[in-house]
């Protein structure tokens, strides 16, 4: 089939978000300026640069108790800061409770039992057993068309691994399985990986 999304694509379920796929989930962490916490998680997330590393995640939508926006890009927004904590399977549960249209005063993290430690680099929390966090300031928030669409994009200035996903120098993914986005209300986790060198790439 072929179909316009300006004209719809007459089938029961919107598709485009089961096309691109799977997608990492960006659980970012923030904190308000009056000193309120955040957790929710953001499927359109990615690395988007080695040097400086750098990572975006778009936020559509917006809450009737922010301007325009929601909790998070609200606080980054106030603040210039934020933490991306990677999802492990074991955590899909609690990540999913984060995931609710929650009044602006609630505390994801508490609420779902999350124990946070504070960032070294930057003034937010982070999931203290996460299998990995990046600490982030933010260098740019861009405007997309269509409305909410919003996009921010920041630099790594921080890096924290769990040592149990340490193995022989290389942060194994496989120890944690985390978890990925698919369409409509569909998961998924890695559980298993394989390796192919580039054209004139010596095999690491």
């Amino acid at each position: 089939m072929f179909y316009r999304p300006e004209d719809g694509h007459g089938l029961p379920h919107n598709p485009f978000n089961a096309i691109v796929t799977p997608r990492p989930i960006a659980w970012i962490s923030t904190r308000g300026k009056d000193g309120s916490e955040n957790l929710a998680p953001y499927s359109f997330f990615n690395a988007v640069s080695y040097t400086p590393p750098q990572v975006m995640f778009a936020t559509t939508g917006k809450k009737h108790d922010r301007d325009g926006t929601k909790d998070t890009l609200a606080n980054i927004r106030d603040t210039g800061v934020f933490a991306v904590n990677v999802v492990e399977y074991a955590m899909r549960e609690a990540m999913n409770l984060t995931s609710g249209p929650w009044d602006k005063d609630v505390d994801e993290a508490e609420m779902a039992g999350i124990v946070r430690a504070e960032c070294t680099q930057i003034d937010c929390a982070r999931i203290a057993n996460a299998p990995a966090t990046l600490e982030c300031r933010l260098t740019q928030i861009v405007e997309l068309s269509g409305k909410a669409n919003l996009v921010a994009f920041g630099e790594v200035v921080g890096i924290h691994l769990r040592d149990d996903c340490i193995v022989d120098g290389i942060f194994d993914v496989t120890r944690f399985q985390p978890l990925a986005r698919m369409g409509y209300r569909d998961f998924t986790h890695v559980t298993e990986i394989f390796s192919m060198s580039r054209p004139g790439e010596q095999a690491v």
